[in-house]
């Protein structure tokens, strides 16, 4: 097994260079940077003319290496991440990288996190509930809501959400984990259900699409499992239906939803994202729209090089499942 994980973490050191070099080329494509966002906000909002302003963008762009070629500046961005673990300094929030990774990512995977647990959970259970009751009005029931959560957008669940609760229901605390009295308090149990308050929203709309899809794909395994000879066999020996089901089909009918797993968290990450930037919550999704809005581009980088690494780590982990799960693979991964 650990031979079988190297080869994985070994595979993918190239692939998530190579999409460095990629993000990096799409974010430096588009015209501007941060100079002309300083540009702007002087001839704006201190009344310099376009002359003295432009001459205060180009000093900054000499200064902070704006003017260097793409090229170098990329290399320039690597080389400090491989020898410094240092991702750049940022222009808008005037702190390094790192600092704005490390505030906003931790509360956003957890946030990812706990709508994959649910949706997961949630999902398996109600799609073996749908198969083994095909055709019924619990089906019918099931199977309505996970098209809707397959195909309403989640930016406009967020925002549907956003109407009810703010011209519905008069809550103005709307854009924030906690409400004021417990935003520097310790942890306490009435702290926890005030952040539970905040952030139902985001996590009931990340929750419901994944929900949506793992009840599909595990509702359609399943109907196909269930009528595999070998589950004829069992039920022919005499085992109980719920026996029959969660020993023998069950187990077969998980290993696409095993690999899904590789998607998932990017998945989720992204539909954190969307509705957090509706909610104007502080995570990684209202820093990647502002940074890029202003030409941040270490930040936008750094963020989506982050968004990347998920997809790379999320597939070794369906790996390592489907190889725990399947001796087929193990054997054929050399693990």
């Amino acid at each position: 097994m650990l031979r079988f994980l190297l080869v994985r973490i070994a595979s993918a050191i190239p692939v998530l260079l190579i999409l460095s070099i990629v993000t990096f080329a799409i974010i430096q494509a588009p015209p501007g940077d941060y100079a002309d966002y300083i540009r702007s906000q002087l001839i704006n909002q201190s009344g310099a003319s376009f002359a003295q302003a432009d001459e205060q963008a180009r000093a900054y762009r000499i200064a902070h290496g704006l003017d260097q070629p793409m090229v170098i500046q990329y290399f320039t961005w690597i080389k400090g991440i491989v020898t410094q673990g240092d991702f750049g300094y940022s222009m808008f929030y005037n702190k390094p990288v790192a600092d704005v990774v490390g505030e906003r990512l931790p509360r956003t995977l957890l946030l990812a996190l706990v709508c994959h647990i649910l949706a997961s959970l949630l999902g398996i259970g109600f799609g073996i509930w749908a198969a083994t009751r095909q055709y019924s009005w619990i089906d019918s029931l099931l199977s309505g809501i996970s098209f809707l959560g397959m195909t309403v957008p989640r930016f406009l669940m967020a925002l549907i959400i956003v109407y009810l609760l703010v011209f519905q229901l008069n809550v103005s605390e709307i854009g924030s984990f906690f409400s004021p009295q417990y935003g520097g308090a310790p942890w306490s149990w009435a702290k926890f259900v005030d952040l539970v308050k905040h952030v139902w929203p985001v996590v009931a709309i990340a929750t419901f699409g994944g929900l949506a899809y793992n009840m599909r794909v595990m509702r359609g395994n399943l109907l196909d499992t269930l009528n595999a000879q070998y589950v004829e066999t069992a039920r022919a020996k005499g085992l109980s239906g719920g026996a029959v089901v969660m020993r023998h089909a069950v187990p077969n009918a998980l290993h696409p939803l095993v690999m899904y797993q590789g998607v998932v968290l990017p998945y989720m990450l992204t539909g954190e994202i969307e509705t957090a930037i509706i909610f104007s919550l502080p995570t990684v999704g209202p820093a990647i729209v502002g940074s890029m809005a202003v030409g941040d581009v270490y930040v936008t980088a750094t963020f989506m090089m982050v968004l990347s690494a998920t997809l790379i780590v999320g597939n070794i982990i369906a790996d390592m499942l489907l190889a725990m799960l399947d001796p087929r693979v193990r054997a054929y991964g050399g693990a």
